[in-house]
């Protein structure tokens, strides 16, 4: 009896310990399917949020790109124009950085299927440096099996680098040789420079000028940028660098300004730039008047003026009796009085109209515009004529369209509300008419005058930067040296190259010579 009792007892306890161990295990399962539940509820949170956020993204870059497209046909200042651009590209670009990384690679099917395109990449330019650094595995045997590792060739990454502005000192030396017999001393003379015993070489007086004229940097931010990289250079001198560089150029203007007058037609337009008034610390509204040429190789020419009076454009262009392509500012009107030719730019009449469509969605509005791009759609196919054929073909085609759009706007204006936006457009394209048609008689006539408001819209960032032109000297100098830059970049010259050059030359040029240094096509 004992024995069997003492079996039974044992066999409860044994019983009891597994069931206890079964239901620790049944625990833990339970454990392990809660934790495993609780995982898949987060991987499904951290999805669903995921998503969530990849849609807010790819929301937001639609909003962006659509803003982005929008705002260009918006007016805009220049500067804020180049300020939006850039801010809209960052966020752009940041947005889908994040849009990427949220993505996993080929989360699908049809990710697979529709692989993401890379941007294509400009190559890098094959005349630049390069510096190479290997990357050796840091041993010659196999990880694996410790075989010889055999180089089967390179996986080639390069990346655009670049160091600070670096200095360097250019030392000329000029060996002197005695002739014992006759005492006669050889010695190739010292190259005159266009600033006798300063410091500066050309490539610096160059980087100074660009920087100022081209990049809108004024003098202070050159200053630091040069301490920067150990060079103190005082503003003062970068100043006085300037001076004596714009009178050294100031012939190859003139040169520019007596080829410009001999064309048959240019284009002129007047920008505002501030001036400040000696001993009073105020800033009087001056102009800078800038007059391009209307055919063949791009010429720009700057001319600093202190007011708006007309009498500065009569000044520049003396007895000039070609063609003037200008807006409807009366300070041209004296001299169509006295015998030059007035046109009329079809942009500006153009403008008119877009604005009225943009402000109240005038279907007469937006019928001229048509019927303008017409004149333009003829011009295109007529840019690459000779003067004759391309007269001839606008006789042909614009003359008729011309016809067309006259007698379209003579029958409407009498149905437009007296002071409407389009009855305004209507009367300015009428009165402007003679000059707007003119283009039509000559081949070598411009249709419009944005050639002028190109050359022209870097000044109103520029005027940002320089604040105001010092004197009416600083200003003359301002224009000398812009006239100069602007002409070497609309004829395809890398500026500081091409000034670099020429203030190389400039000391040893004969008067006779100097269209040689002229930024135009067909000189050194």
């Amino acid at each position: 009896m004992d024995y069997a009792h003492s079996t039974a007892d044992m066999d409860v306890q044994t019983l009891r310990v597994l069931v206890d161990q079964q239901m620790q295990l049944i625990a833990e399962r339970d454990l392990q399917i809660a934790q495993q539940m609780a995982l898949i509820t987060h991987h499904e949170r951290t999805i669903t949020e995921r998503e969530a956020r990849i849609s807010v993204l790819a929301a937001e870059i639609a909003r962006l790109r659509h803003a982005q497209f929008a705002a260009r046909s918006e007016k805009m200042d220049p500067a804020q124009r180049a300020l939006f651009e850039e801010t809209m590209a960052a966020d752009i670009a940041a947005v889908e950085a994040e849009l990427e990384a949220l993505q996993p690679p080929a989360a699908d099917e049809h990710a697979k299927d529709h692989p993401r395109q890379a941007p294509k990449r400009r190559p890098l330019p094959e005349d630049l440096e390069r510096v190479e650094t290997r990357h050796e595995p840091s041993t010659c045997t196999c990880g694996q099996c410790g075989g010889e590792l055999v180089h089967l060739g390179d996986h080639v990454s390069e990346k655009l680098s670049c160091k600070p502005l670096q200095f360097f000192v250019r030392r000329d030396v000029y060996p002197q040789y005695a002739c014992r017999g006759c005492e006669t001393i050889t010695a190739v003379p010292v190259a005159p420079t266009v600033i006798d015993r300063g410091i500066a070489a050309p490539d610096l007086l160059a980087q100074v000028l660009v920087a100022k004229y081209v990049d809108h940097l004024p003098l202070y931010r050159q200053e630091a940028i040069y301490a920067r990289s150990g060079i103190a250079i005082p503003r003062s001198t970068l100043a006085e660098w300037i001076g004596a560089c714009g009178v050294a150029l100031q012939p190859l203007v003139d040169r520019m300004r007596d080829a410009l007058l001999q064309l048959p037609a240019l284009h002129a337009d007047e920008t505002p730039v501030g001036m400040l008034e000696p001993g009073t610390g105020k800033t009087h509204r001056s102009y800078l008047f800038a007059y391009r040429s209307g055919i063949g190789p791009p010429i720009t020419v700057f001319d600093f003026c202190t007011s708006r009076s007309g009498q500065h454009a009569r000044r520049f262009l003396g007895d000039y009796r070609g063609a003037l392509m200008v807006d409807d500012y009366v300070g041209y009107k004296a001299m169509f009085a006295a015998g030059m030719t007035e046109l009329g730019c079809w942009a500006h009449a153009r403008r008119k109209f877009v604005d009225q469509h943009k402000a109240s969605g005038s279907p007469i509005a937006r019928e001229a515009i048509k019927r303008i791009a017409v004149l333009y759609r003829i011009e295109a196919e007529a840019k690459a004529m000779t003067i004759d054929d391309r007269h001839a073909y606008r006789q042909k085609h614009a003359v008729p369209a011309l016809q067309a759009i006259k007698a379209w706007l003579d029958d409407l204006r009498p149905q437009a509300a007296g002071n409407s936006g389009t009855a305004n457009a209507i009367d300015y394209t009428l009165r402007r008419w003679p000059a707007l048609a003119r283009y039509a008689d000559d081949g070598a006539y411009p249709i419009d005058n944005n050639p002028i408001e190109n050359a022209i819209r870097p000044i109103a960032l520029g005027r940002k930067n320089w604040l105001f032109a010092g004197s009416e000297t600083a200003g003359n100098r301002a224009a000398a040296i812009m006239s100069l830059l602007a002409t070497a970049k609309a004829n395809g010259h890398e500026p500081q190259a091409w000034l670099t050059d020429v203030l190389t030359r400039l000391p040893t040029t004969k008067d006779r010579d100097i269209d040689t240094l002229l930024p135009l096509p067909n000189t050194p």
